[in-house]
């Protein structure tokens, strides 16, 4: 069996199970490790530790009504397998094909599940990361030669909640959408949905039908662009009956073509893009509505995350009157509801608190190196994928302003690549460092907030490793320019210290 691990005996007696490399998570970027390892090393050993019990991540525990993604599928989707459904997609649509991508390359074998880590320990005299890891019967260890961190970027067991005053006053329900109760009954009842962000935006229209009201309660607007929930180059192709790889691949490359340059307009010609975007809410709501208080931001566009509201349901709800939106700041919790600093109180049986999520830097795991404790925040990072400092790891980190697989599908082909190349050089471990140019480089925070400014990077900024101003030593978000940079990436640079 591919996966089959090396047994050995460790000084306790207990088995050691050891395998080339290990990918930590189940998501949509360890699915995808998976399926680079198994098509680009194949006899590799490896394995993937899923802490849940089944695949999927975000899209497994994110249970609240109409839970779907805010980017296309056509590119949140592996470049490797077809999206044939609509552009943006429910948990279930995202479940079902990440699915089939496990059956079709049989990677179930690979998969075990229920396997939480809360140690990795790194020894450079055996260059082998040793792995505590508790399962369903109990703590296991394992070794590995690499691993390959695809667990994502936030705590996925609560979500993060502003302590306000009050909360305890409040008679109420006090739900995050993260964890969702699954015997929350909101028919014909007050809700208000706080937050501003993608997950308040599907809440809202999704549940506006059971309510007896809800109100989106906002601290400050977000941008959104509406549209219809369809490609039509993808619908032109299919009448056209062009395969359905060709059609993934050219409708792939036109939506990122187009993110790009919408991008590069945002700065740019930010007044411009302000103005479309202003325009396209507009067309929902109509002249009377109050867009420059309850939808218009007070940043340029992208510099916090733009969603894709499909088919304006979101406006549409808001504009029959089963929603409402108020722009203003909590003083209080009450009894009642929430008393808001303008003096305004909202009566509510059940407070939705769309309020963000926890960063969680490499999965909360205690990292060692050589006995060390390791601060991720003391590091340098290479492209927002590895640190100095930390040999033979490598995170997965997706994009802001695309989508999170296009980044996945870039470091897979890139850590296969390395692994490949560790072989041909004879060594066992790599890791980056500085180079003697790089003494003098300016070294500042993961990303600069006058270009990217979301609350949760903010909030955890300090917990993040560092950037340097050259390229090569930050997170760029650019993946125009990566997709045909990293497969050029020499691996024999300075940057790169092998032995």
């Amino acid at each position: 069996m591919a996966e089959a691990a090396t047994l050995q005996k460790s000084a306790q007696g207990a088995a050691t199970q050891h395998f080339d490399v290990i990918i930590v998570g189940a998501g949509i970027s360890g699915i995808g490790g998976a399926y680079h390892l198994t098509t680009q090393r194949p006899g590799v050993r490896f394995v993937v530790l899923e802490a849940l019990d089944d695949f999927g991540g975000t899209w497994r525990t994110h249970t609240y009504p109409g839970i779907r993604s805010d980017s296309d599928l056509y590119t949140f989707g592996y470049r490797f397998k077809p999206w044939v459904g609509p552009p943006i997609a429910t948990a279930a649509e995202i479940l079902s094909y990440m699915g089939e991508v496990i059956e079709e390359n049989d990677l179930a074998p690979h998969i075990r599940y229920q396997r939480r880590i809360s140690a990795a320990r790194w020894s450079s005299k055996d260059k082998l990361w040793t792995l505590e890891v508790t399962g369903s019967d109990g703590v296991e260890t394992y070794t590995t030669n690499f691993l390959w961190m695809c667990q994502g970027y936030y705590r996925h067991s609560v979500g993060y909640t502003p302590d306000w005053p009050g909360m305890e006053d409040f008679g109420g329900r006090i739900v995050h959408p993260q964890t969702w109760p699954a015997d929350l009954d909101l028919k014909g009842k007050k809700v208000v949905v706080i937050g501003s962000g993608a997950t308040a935006a599907t809440l809202v229209p999704n549940i506006a039908g059971d309510c007896e009201h809800v109100t989106l309660l906002q601290r400050s607007p977000t941008y959104f662009v509406p549209g219809r929930n369809e490609n039509e180059l993808a619908n032109t192709l299919r009448q056209l009956q062009v395969d359905e790889t060709w059609i993934h691949e050219i409708v792939r490359r036109k939506v990122l073509f187009d993110q790009h340059d919408f991008t590069r307009r945002a700065i740019e010609e930010s007044d411009t893009v302000k103005a479309e975007l202003l325009e396209g809410v507009k067309m929902f709501l109509g002249e009377d509505f109050d867009i420059a208080k309850h939808f218009t931001p007070r940043y340029r566009p992208w510099r916090q995350r733009i969603a894709f509201v499909p088919d304006g349901d979101l406006f549409q709800g808001v504009a029959s009157g089963k929603a409402s939106v108020v722009t203003d700041e909590i003083e209080r919790f009450t009894k009642t509801g929430l008393l808001l600093k303008s003096g305004e109180t909202l009566d509510a049986e059940v407070i939705i608190t769309a309020t963000g999520f926890d960063l969680s830097v490499l999965g909360d795991i205690a990292f060692e190196i050589d006995g060390q404790p390791l601060d991720f925040a003391k590091t340098v990072t290479y492209r927002g994928m590895m640190f100095t400092g930390v040999p033979n790891l490598v995170w997965v980190f997706g994009y802001f302003r695309a989508s999170w697989t296009l980044r996945a599908d870039l470091i897979g082909d890139f850590v296969c690549r390395l692994l490949a190349h560790m072989g041909q050089k004879g060594k066992k471990q790599v890791e980056v460092a500085l180079r003697p140019e790089d003494k003098d480089m300016k070294i500042g925070s993961w990303i600069d907030p006058e270009d990217f400014n979301p609350g949760y990077l903010m909030r955890n900024m300090h917990l993040l490793p560092q950037a340097g101003d050259k390229p090569e030593w930050r997170h760029t978000q650019d993946y125009w320019t990566e997709k045909d940079l990293f497969p050029t990436i020499d691996l024999d640079d300075a940057a790169f210290r092998y032995s």
